[in-house]
């Protein structure tokens, strides 16, 4: 098969991705204007800001990860035009996903001792905790609007995520601006103000979407009328099985990132507060991989409800091919800018600060070289997870990440993270090797899956 079988989708794949990708961004340029206010104010709120942020990870990736099981159902039930499949996937999927963010909150809310039990810089601790009592209640208004985004990726309608992640940001921004500093008579709050703006700007988030989507004929045909606490029993299960699966495999990567935090403060709050900047980066870009993983479980959801096998293993390539592009590129990124980025994220004029500031820059600087390695191979493992979600295949990738990033990732990163090896860069190899691993094993499964549903098909016919 020549290039342009590959090529000739990048157009499509691009306008499905592109919203996502944004959206996603939007979410991540939240905690990037949250780093960037708080580290005027000093390299402790900004680890705080990190630890806080640390517990919120872990149930983010669960929430977010749980919600995913809805998008290939819906795409499933859109290619085949089942009205009643989708309604009841939309349906229960709400009423799981607004379950599981009231368990999240509070699971993240009474988990606060942890802090102190966990030897990071006593006051990072005094600061995240406040902090964190407000952040934890904004899971409730994300998760329910992660349950609603996936709908709307499922249909293929990835525009309207967007347009409310933007509105969110600028809510955001404006808040911070005003509550941190404490500008135009509203009162300085610090870092509690930072998580104020990003409480309010959630729940704007939820409620503009809910619109957006109302107001279309296509969404609206769903999700009216619906008789919220009338569920069903088949399609929980359904969605629970594939859910709960997609958590864990997004739980497996995002706890070793929180496990860097961890092992960054027990080096002290200068590694924490750099690996807090070079994880903010690169979580961008990883957004951008992110979006392609929406559109590849989008796409061979589709064709898995036609179940044409050849053209979804088409079609899932040509999206591969298209991420490997982009994450090249920012590979090269990362390499040329590695040492300038950090210092977006501190004030060099606060002379008080400047010794501490300068370490941070220095330590974020060296901790991007491992990030624009990893490009490559982070952009592949969340791309192929997509691909497998499409074709509901959960419990071997499942496996696969654990032993990519618990088995293999985490050893390395405790063992070279410690002060007398490599630290903060040595927990960074530990992410490089989870990642590498995790991207071989998946890229395996899904192509040897495929061509065994190909020639299962083959043999049929």
């Amino acid at each position: 098969m020549n290039l342009s079988a590959y090529t000739s989708e990048f157009k499509y794949n691009w306008r499905l991705a592109a919203p996502v990708m944004l959206g996603m961004l939007g979410h991540t340029f939240v905690a990037f204007v949250d780093n960037i206010m708080v580290g005027q104010l000093g390299t402790a709120e900004l680890a705080a800001v990190s630890l806080g942020n640390s517990f919120m990870f872990i149930a983010m990736s669960i929430g977010i990860g749980f919600s995913t099981a809805i998008t290939p159902l819906i795409a499933e039930a859109d290619s085949s035009d089942n009205l009643q499949q989708a309604r009841s996937t939309y349906k229960n999927g709400l009423f799981l996903c607004t379950t599981l963010g009231l368990v999240l909150f509070l699971l993240v809310f009474f988990s606060k001792p942890f802090m102190y039990l966990m030897q990071q810089p006593e006051e990072v601790v005094a600061l995240a905790i406040p902090y964190l009592d407000l952040v934890a209640i904004s899971l409730i208004p994300l998760i329910i609007f992660q349950a609603i985004k996936q709908f709307s990726d499922g249909m293929s309608m990835t525009k309207y995520p967007m347009y409310a992640t933007l509105i969110a940001n600028i809510v955001n921004i404006i808040l911070n601006y005003l509550l941190i500093f404490g500008k135009f008579g509203f009162p300085e709050m610090g870092i509690v103000g930072a998580a104020y703006g990003t409480l309010v700007s959630r729940v704007v988030m939820v409620i503009y979407l809910w619109w957006l989507l109302y107001r279309k004929e296509r969404s609206k045909r769903i999700m009216s009328n619906l008789k919220i606490f009338v569920l069903d029993i088949l399609t929980i299960k359904k969605i629970i099985n594939l859910g709960s699966l997609s958590a864990m495999q997004m739980f497996f990567e995002v706890a070793i990132f929180t496990s860097a935090i961890w092992l960054s403060g027990l080096l002290g709050k200068n590694p924490q507060a750099a690996n807090q900047i070079a994880l903010n980066l690169s979580s961008m870009t990883f957004m951008v991989a992110m979006g392609l993983s929406v559109a590849s479980m989008i796409r061979v959801g589709n064709q898995k409800g036609l179940q044409n096998y050849k053209e979804l293993r088409r079609i899932a390539f040509s999206i591969f091919f298209l991420g490997l592009i982009l994450a090249t590129f920012f590979a090269i990124i990362f390499f040329i800018f590695h040492a300038s980025f950090p210092k977006i994220y501190v004030d060099l004029n606060d002379a008080e600060n400047y010794i501490d500031n300068m370490e941070v820059i220095a330590i974020a600087g060296k901790l991007l070289l491992a990030a624009s390695i990893f490009q490559i191979s982070d952009s592949i493992q969340v791309m192929v997870l997509g691909a497998l979600r499409g074709l509901q295949d959960v419990k071997i990738p499942t496996i696969l990440t654990f032993i990519s990033y618990w088995i293999v990732g985490f050893p390395v990163s405790y063992f070279l993270g410690k002060e007398d090896m490599y630290g903060s860069f040595g927990i960074w190899l530990g992410l490089l090797a989870g990642l590498t691993t995790a991207s071989i094993l998946l890229f395996i499964r899904f192509n040897s899956l495929t061509l065994k549903l190909i020639k299962q098909k083959h043999e049929l016919t």
